[in-house]
């Protein structure tokens, strides 16, 4: 086994299908189903979940690539705009967002003949832009790992067990013929996606197809060193002196167990903030062996406040986020909003935090 995997690596042809399930994760129908309706398809809109991530917008970018490989008007349209650690990413700055042209994002969708829905299980996940989606003629295609999708589509393409809609993206392509299409920029956001969407590679990684995918992206060219960089080295001043404030003032509760960092609408204007700077900060309580639950409240103007949660072991976010602040996600890393102060998105968790203690490990 040790010759014939050494044999293997040294093969210039290798592909992860010549010892992979890449071939039947995907029911095979589905894949030949979405080849069919992209034969019929010239006008396509690709969309992901509001305040988007790595992984959203790394699998947007590259199914967007890939489909103009294919001869196809590709487009990916968002609610909002990409947060500044993400812009390096190829792709991201041919994005439309309804935040900076509503009518160009409302206009494309309508004349879309396709709709791609990547790495969200909900169409209320796409914020202000449900509504058009909801009103568009076209077919629609999910691909997301998300558990218990809600969404209605032509086709659904849903596998919470993969650890990011970008390795699920590599997968259906794989299936589907088409990662010769994939160059070294589009690779990159693939590899970016699964990246950030495990912790580079510190949770949910074990599957060991995973790192499969990753030879492959590897041998497209990507500077997965470069990548890691990328998008963690690029703090700045003010985010820093944001996040050491934020840290020193996270409150720990239910014994230790639990974490709360609050950012108010004032603190962000007072240390310049950019969107961006606090991506991470949930995480870090995590790195404190009694936290289970972590979680981050910043308050983006004086009637909204985001909500971020992280976890180990089996205590569910997306449970409570679902429950509590519509929103949803995935066992250990989820997200909601809430529609009001800080003051009072505060109140209402701390009644809510009864209900979950049970869940604590």
């Amino acid at each position: 086994e040790n010759c014939l995997t050494l044999q293997l690596l040294k093969m210039n042809s290798y592909t992860p299908g010549r010892r992979s399930r890449f071939n039947t994760v995907i029911d095979p129908d589905l894949v030949e189903r979405v080849k069919h309706m992209l034969l019929c398809a010239r006008n396509v809109v690709i969309t992901c979940h509001v305040s988007p991530d790595g992984d959203a917008l790394g699998s947007t970018t590259a199914l967007c690539s890939v489909l103009r490989a294919l001869g196809k008007d590709a487009t990916v349209v968002t609610a909002d705009c990409p947060p500044k650690s993400l812009q390096f990413l190829p792709g991201v700055r041919e994005i439309i967002t309804a935040t900076r042209s509503p009518e160009r994002a409302q206009d494309l969708i309508a004349k879309a003949d396709l709709v791609f829905c990547l790495d969200f299980n909900d169409l209320k996940r796409v914020d202000r832009l449900s509504e058009a989606f909801e009103k568009a003629a076209s077919r629609r295609i999910v691909i997301d790992h998300h558990l218990a999708p809600i969404i209605s589509c032509d086709i659904l393409i849903s596998h919470p067990e993969v650890s990011s809609t970008s390795a699920l993206l590599y997968i259906f392509l794989w299936q589907a013929g088409w990662t010769r299409y994939l160059n070294r920029s589009s690779a990159a956001c693939i590899y970016t996606g699964m990246m950030t969407d495990t912790g580079n590679f510190a949770y949910n990684s074990n599957d060991p197809d995973l790192y499969l995918i990753i030879h492959d992206l590897l041998r497209k060219g990507i500077d997965k060193d470069n990548l890691y960089k990328l998008v963690h080295n690029n703090a700045s001043q003010s985010g820093i002196r944001l996040n050491g404030y934020a840290q020193y003032r996270t409150e720990y509760m239910c014994g230790g167990r639990m974490a709360l960092i609050t950012l108010s609408y004032d603190d962000l204007r007072d240390f310049d903030y950019s969107k961006g700077d606090t991506e991470g900060l949930v995480n870090i309580p995590l790195t404190i062996p009694e936290v289970q639950w972590s979680v981050f409240m910043r308050e983006d103007s004086k009637d909204l406040v985001k909500i971020s949660m992280r976890s180990k072991g089996v205590f569910p976010v997306n449970l409570v986020c679902e429950e509590k602040f519509g929103g949803g996600g995935h066992i250990n890393a989820a997200g909601g909003e809430f529609h009001g102060s800080l003051s009072e998105a505060l109140s209402y968790l701390l009644k809510a935090i009864p209900d979950y203690e049970t869940l604590f490990e």
